[in-house]
C-alpha cells in the first residue's frame, strides 16, 4: 500500500460520512447513522491486511469498516437510504449490514459470541483464516464480551480483537465509566495484546500486519487497542463535548497526518475522484425504489 492509496481510502470514508450527515439533515436517510469521522486510520490500516476469506465483524459505527473491506459505496448508501438496492435490501439500515464475509450489528457486545463461533469454524477448516472483530470502549461494560474472551482463550481461537478507544461511550467519557485498563482486562484471559496511541494509518497497518501474521501462524487470539478520538458526533448531531477538546484532537486527525506524506496534486486528484464517485452513488441510490421490505 502506498501513502496515496491510504489517503484515498481514508478520504473516501471521511467524505462518505460527511455526506451522510448532510443527507440526514435533509431527511433522506432511513433511521439513524453513527459517524466514523476521526477513526478512519484504524479501519484502513487493519483491513488492508485482510484476505477476502477472512471474516469481519463490526458494530453500530460500521461504515468505515465496510468501505475499507468492500469499497461498495452504492450498496451501502442505498442501504442507509432504505432502498431496495441496498446491500441488505434496505432493511438493515446504518447499523445492520451483511455482505459476504462482513457482518455488523448495533447491539453492543452482541457480536462477540458470533465472532467466537465463526472463528471456531475457521479453525476447524484449517486454512489459516481469521476473524476480526471491532469493539468500542463502551462495549467493555457488557458482560458477554468477557464470557466470550474466556472461551476464545480456552479454545485458542483465531480472533483478532481490535479495540477502538475513542474516549467516549456515546456521551459518557471514559474517565467517568471505566476503571483499570483494556490491556489488563484482556490479558486476564491470557489473550496477548498491544496498545498504541496513534492516528497514523501506516503505523496501524504495520502493527496489525505483524499481529495478523502471528494469529495465522499460531492459530491463537490477539488484541490491538488503539487509543483514538471520534471527531464527529456520536450519532447525527448529538455532541456535548467541549469544543476545546475536539480542536485539540483535530491536530491529530488521521487525514491530516496522511496528507503530510503526499503531494497537493495527489490530494486534489483523490478529492476529485471521490467527489465524483459519491455524487454518482447518491444519484443512483436516489433513483432506486424504497425498500419493499419496510412496507
Amino acid at each position: 500500500m502506498t501513502s496515496s492509496e491510504f489517503h484515498y481510502k481514508i478520504l473516501l470514508i471521511r467524505r462518505f460520512e460527511e455526506r451522510l450527515l448532510n443527507l440526514f439533515s435533509l431527511g433522506k436517510l432511513s433511521g439513524t447513522t453513527h459517524s466514523y469521522i476521526g477513526q478512519e486510520a484504524i479501519a484502513v490500516g487493519v483491513l488492508s491486511n485482510i484476505k477476502n476469506s477472512d471474516i469481519i465483524i463490526s458494530n453500530h459505527r460500521c461504515h468505515g469498516h465496510y468501505i475499507a473491506f468492500h469499497n461498495d459505496i452504492i450498496g451501502l448508501l442505498a442501504e442507509i437510504m432504505g432502498k431496495d438496492g441496498g446491500v441488505s435490501g434496505g432493511r438493515g439500515g446504518s447499523q445492520h449490514i451483511h455482505k459476504e464475509n462482513f457482518f455488523s450489528n448495533g447491539v453492543q457486545g452482541n457480536m462477540m459470541p458470533v465472532a467466537a463461533g465463526m472463528a471456531y469454524a475457521k479453525k476447524a477448516e484449517g486454512l489459516g483464516n481469521i476473524v476480526v472483530i471491532f469493539l468500542g470502549d463502551g462495549t467493555f461494560g457488557e458482560g458477554t464480551i468477557y464470557e466470550t474472551m474466556n472461551m476464545v482463550s480456552l479454545w485458542q481461537l483465531p480472533v483478532f480483537i481490535v479495540v477502538e478507544n475513542n474516549q467516549y461511550a456515546q456521551s459518557t467519557s471514559l474517565s467517568s465509566n471505566f476503571s483499570g485498563s483494556f490491556s489488563k482486562r484482556i490479558n486476564s484471559f491470557d489473550i496477548p495484546s498491544k496498545e498504541v496511541t496513534t492516528n497514523d494509518v501506516e503505523d496501524i497497518y504495520k502493527i496489525s500486519n505483524n499481529i495478523i501474521e502471528q494469529i495465522r501462524k499460531n492459530d491463537k487470539p490477539f488484541s490491538l487497542i488503539v487509543n483514538t478520538y471520534r471527531l464527529g458526533p456520536h450519532s447525527k448531531g448529538d455532541d456535548f463535548r467541549a469544543q476545546e477538546e475536539i480542536d485539540e484532537w483535530k491536530k491529530k486527525d488521521p487525514l491530516y497526518i496522511i496528507e503530510k506524506k503526499i503531494s497537493k496534486t495527489i490530494q486534489k486528484k483523490n478529492e476529485t475522484n471521490i467527489n465524483r464517485i459519491l455524487t454518482e452513488a447518491e444519484e443512483i441510490a436516489n433513483a432506486m425504489p424504497d425498500s419493499s421490505r419496510l412496507e
